[in-house]
């Protein structure tokens, strides 16, 4: 009659014998991440253009009205030597008067008029202190062809004067050009105040 207890409590013993085993383990967790080398750009005046009141009388109605060309200075910072591009997204693409153009966006007074054209491009550009051109392509950076202009979605990389690719370059200076144009005022309802509402991303793709 004494055999139960007795296995009751081997039982037992191997029990808190296998809970004392379990303690003496702790699991230890390793983590981070593997990052890549970076860029950082920057535009002056916080990459915004006012062009302020425009009188609706100083509108043409019959041509584009062109605004008075704008700069900001572009800078891009490299961890290291880095090959890249720079891409325009025009945020209000559904605007646009033309493929190779930004859009200023549409009237809020009448939604179905849209306001005008924004175009950039890249002057003067240094490569490490270097005399650089700007060079673009159309097919997502197969081939490119020298040409300053920044059209929505295109690449645009940087190279030594002669060269038909891009460069590496670990510091980028340049001057981004912006010509704004306001459409034909025939086809503009102007009888009170509306806002220009052109936005556009400046995107850093690595080649």
């Amino acid at each position: 009659m004494t055999t139960y207890p007795r296995l009751l409590a081997t039982v037992l013993l191997l029990t808190n014998a296998t809970a004392a085993f379990a303690a003496s383990f702790v699991d230890i967790t390793v983590t981070g991440r593997l990052t890549p080398d970076a860029c950082h750009v920057t535009l002056s005046d916080e990459g915004t253009v006012d062009h302020g009141k425009i009188p609706a009388h100083t509108l043409s109605s019959s041509e584009f009205t062109l605004l008075p060309s704008r700069a900001l200075a572009l800078n891009v910072q490299c961890a290291r030597p880095m090959l890249f591009a720079l891409v325009g997204i025009d945020n209000r693409a559904e605007s646009a008067l033309a493929p190779g153009l930004y859009s200023l966006g549409r009237n809020i007074h009448a939604p179905a008029e849209r306001l005008g054209s924004v175009a950039l491009s890249y002057r003067n550009p240094l490569g490490d202190a270097q005399p650089m051109q700007a060079l673009a392509s159309s097919d997502n950076g197969e081939t490119w062809a020298p040409h300053p202009n920044a059209s929505p979605r295109t690449y645009v990389g940087f190279a030594p004067i002669g060269d038909r690719q891009p460069d590496f370059i670990g510091q980028l200076s340049a001057q981004l050009q912006i010509d704004t144009a306001i459409n034909l005022a025939q086809y503009l309802t102007l009888n009170q105040e509306v806002p220009l509402d052109g936005s556009i991303v400046l995107d850093l793709r690595y080649l």
